[in-house]
């Protein structure tokens, strides 16, 4: 079941959508701190952004550009700005698509539904996986943690995937180096040791710390 995001102001407007989408077998929530939009975001990881303009505190456009910097989830703008000067500004944003109020509502849930169709269908929703508020993106190759982000190096990436699958549990060492290094040939425990610090460092360098754990002469957990 798809979750989309409304971040619409109007309590009224806002609410038909919800409740005429929740009626299409979607899951909704409606934004309700519209200073925190992005703490709103990655706590409920929609696969879908409905997002006026007109906003308190900040506007969409804001809004669409910090999703932009650390998802490529459907957004589509509603808006009753609707000059080409607003919807080309949507569009340059990274919006997919913009509907002008007033809209009928299962002209929305048609083109919802196809913008979904269109992202996930053939390439499959994007995979997260999340702990203690850390996002992590397999296939991006990048971690985010309080609206900031960073990509990681391919071994970075396998570790990160091993530990977030496994989270609570130690992960033996011997169980990363096979993972990493699937060959052979001896390949120096030190080797490990340095790309766990390194990637520790990484995250730090966003606010996450102490996040891998050490568990001495037997592996790591997060």
């Amino acid at each position: 079941m798809y979750q989309i995001m409304i971040v619409e102001d109007d309590e009224v407007i806002a609410s038909a959508m919800k409740n005429c989408l929740e009626s299409w077998n979607y899951q909704v929530r409606l934004t309700k701190n519209f200073e925190n939009v992005m703490g709103e975001f990655f706590r409920y990881s929609p696969d879908l952004v409905l997002l006026d303009i007109t906003l308190p505190y900040l506007n969409g456009y804001h809004w669409c550009e910090e999703i932009r910097k650390v998802s490529k989830v459907p957004i589509l703008f509603i808006s009753s700005a609707s000059d080409n000067m607003n919807i080309v500004m949507a569009m340059s944003m990274g919006a997919d698509d913009f509907v002008t109020k007033p809209f009928d509502l299962t002209v929305l849930a048609a083109k919802i539904q196809a913008i979904l169709r269109r992202s996930y269908d053939f390439s499959g929703k994007t995979e997260v996986l999340e702990y203690r508020g850390v996002r992590f993106f397999p296939a991006e190759g990048s971690v985010s943690f309080q609206e900031k982000k960073l990509e990681l190096t391919k071994n970075e990436i396998k570790i990160m995937r091993i530990l977030m699958e496994h989270p609570g549990e130690i992960v033996e060492r011997d169980m990363l180096m096979e993972y990493l290094w699937k060959t052979d040939s001896y390949v120096d425990e030190n080797t490990l040791s340095v790309n766990v610090n390194r990637l520790r460092k990484k995250l730090e360098s966003i606010g996450v710390k102490e996040f891998i754990h050490t568990k001495k002469g037997i592996g790591y957990r997060i």
